[in-house]
C-alpha cells in the first residue's frame, strides 16, 4: 500500500478512486490532483501501476496544496468551537446536538437527535371525548 498524507491508499484501485481514501478529497479535488501531476489516461491507471516518481509527485501536491486529514479535521473542529464559544444559533445546536441547517426535528433527526426517548403523556388520548 502507497501511505498518501498519513493515509494508506489502496493498491487495486483507480488512482482518482484510491485518493478519495483521504480524508479532504473527493470527486473533483482528485481530478485536480491528477491533471497537476500530469497521471493521465483513459482508463485512469491503478494505484499500484504507478512509478515512484509519479507517487512523488501526489504527495508533493497533495501536501504543498491542499490541507487535509488532521490539519483539515482540526480546523473544522476550531471552526464548531468558535461558532458555540461566540453563542451564534449554530454554536447552540451544535451544542444541544440538534440539526443545523433549518431542517424539522419534530419528525425525523433520528440520526443527530439518537435513539428515542419516551415521554409520559405525548400521543393521542383515548376517552376523553363525549
Amino acid at each position: 500500500m502507497v501511505r498518501v498524507a498519513g493515509t494508506d491508499v489502496p493498491d487495486g484501485k483507480r488512482v482518482d478512486v484510491a485518493l478519495r481514501s483521504v480524508h479532504g478529497i473527493g470527486h473533483t479535488l482528485a481530478g485536480r490532483i491528477l491533471s497537476a501531476a500530469n497521471i493521465n489516461g483513459d482508463p485512469k491507471p491503478k494505484v499500484r501501476d504507478l512509478s515512484e516518481e509519479q507517487i512523488d509527485r501526489l504527495r508533493e501536491i497533495i501536501d504543498q496544496q491542499y490541507r487535509v486529514e488532521g490539519e483539515l479535521r482540526r480546523e473544522v473542529t476550531m471552526n464548531i468551537r468558535r461558532l458555540v464559544e461566540i453563542g451564534s444559533y449554530r454554536g447552540l445546536r451544535h451544542r444541544r446536538s440538534l440539526p443545523l441547517r433549518g431542517q424539522r426535528t419534530r419528525t425525523n433527526a433520528r440520526t443527530r437527535k439518537g435513539p428515542t426517548k419516551t415521554v409520559a403523556g405525548r400521543g393521542r388520548r383515548t376517552g376523553t371525548r363525549k
